[in-house]
């Protein structure tokens, strides 16, 4: 087998896993991991996530399914024999141990010489930069800092796939940038990892797959862009932040070339393109793909809604308004226009969007 082809193999594969307990059950779950993925587990708390990775990294005994790593099962193979590393978030450091001890533990028992310890030791604290940090004790540690020392410990027994649970969420807005820096720098580095988060934008910025979770069942999964820009159901498209997302009835056909009609609360009209056949569903409307204006546009834009701006709020880089319109439609707006048009709450505008923007979704 060449590269090319193990690079095409499943690292990890997942067939009808299930595990359950007396109020909660994770059913059937089937997935592939490639080498070199970095594949985010999407979903609310208490979907499942926590627990399909403590079933991977055997802490918990699946009632059915099967787990194989390189072709090879591993459902009742014991934690230490797993090639699988788990970052829990509460990281576990062993608190009478130096940081340099705590990374080294692992390495006891793979008959390394002192000098070759010492050199991976030192090799696994600058990849995750904290060489400076060798001679410290956990309980001196910020959060940032112990979640590094988490890492390096884990990566230290070289597991052929690295579990995170929630790795960021205890973090401030700067150490969450930076050690997302340092996971991308383990990914680069050939690592195949699997990233347990609620946060939609954590998966989007990290991620090369994603997987979503619903109660205890994966109802998606897909590279980001399939994923967030394709969403499956409801739960999927507003978990991916689709915030103009509205049940509608398909009441007839507006022409050819595949452009319909969705009435949307009984009384709001939006042209989509989309495929025959349908009656209900949902129509979806990226909220920067809306134009607002204060008098409508001519132009190739064949939705053109008149409302009232009903709330401003900083958002990002920029702002996003709440425009009642028949339903209230969230669109991104630049500071600049908000300033120049005087966007504010009580003003008349008009929301411009092509049909090709709408994306209709079946219920």
């Amino acid at each position: 087998m060449n590269e090319m082809e193990r690079n095409e193999y499943p690292v990890l594969q997942i067939h009808d896993l299930s595990v359950r307990f007396r109020a909660f059950a994770l059913e059937d779950i089937s997935l592939d991991v490639f080498r070199g993925d970095y594949l985010a587990l999407l979903g609310v708390s208490g979907a499942g996530k926590t627990v399909l990775l403590e079933a991977l990294a055997g802490l918990v005994r699946p009632a059915k399914g099967r787990i194989l790593l390189n072709g090879s099962e591993i459902t009742r193979d014991k934690v230490q024999s797993r090639g699988i590393g788990l970052v829990y978030q509460d990281l576990s450091l062993f608190p009478h141990l130096s940081v340099w001890k705590n990374i080294a533990y692992p390495l006891k028992h793979k008959g390394l010489s002192s000098k070759q310890s010492k050199s991976r030791v030192e090799e696994l604290a600058g990849q995750v930069e904290i060489r400076h940090l060798l001679d410290r004790y956990p309980g001196t540690l910020s959060g940032g800092e112990a979640q590094r020392v988490a890492l390096a410990r884990t990566l230290a027994s070289d597991p052929q796939v690295l579990l995170l649970d929630e790795p960021l969420s205890n973090l401030d807005v700067k150490l969450k940038g930076e050690l997302r820096g340092v996971l991308r720098k383990i990914h680069r580095s050939g690592k195949t990892m699997i990233h347990v988060t609620h946060d939609f934008m954590e998966a989007a910025t990290l991620a090369t797959k994603v997987a979503v979770v619903e109660n205890g069942r994966l109802v998606q999964h897909g590279t980001p862009e399939e994923v967030f820009r394709h969403p499956r159901n409801e739960f999927v498209a507003r978990f991916s932040g689709i915030k103009n997302l509205f049940p509608c009835k398909v009441v007839s056909y507006a022409g050819d070339e595949g452009l319909h009609e969705a009435i949307i609360n009984d009384h709001v009209s939006i042209r989509y393109l989309g495929k025959d056949g349908h009656k209900s569903g949902y129509v979806m409307i990226p909220q920067e793909d809306i134009v607002v204006s204060e008098k409508p546009i001519e132009s190739s834009a064949t939705n053109r809604l008149e409302g009232v701006i009903r709330e401003a709020y900083l958002s990002g880089s920029g702002m996003e308004l709440v425009v009642e319109s028949g339903v209230p439609f969230v669109v991104a707006v630049s500071r600049q226009s908000h300033e120049n048009m005087k966007l504010q709450p009580g003003k008349r505008v008009w929301l411009n969007f092509k049909a090709a923007a709408v994306r209709f979704m079946d219920s």
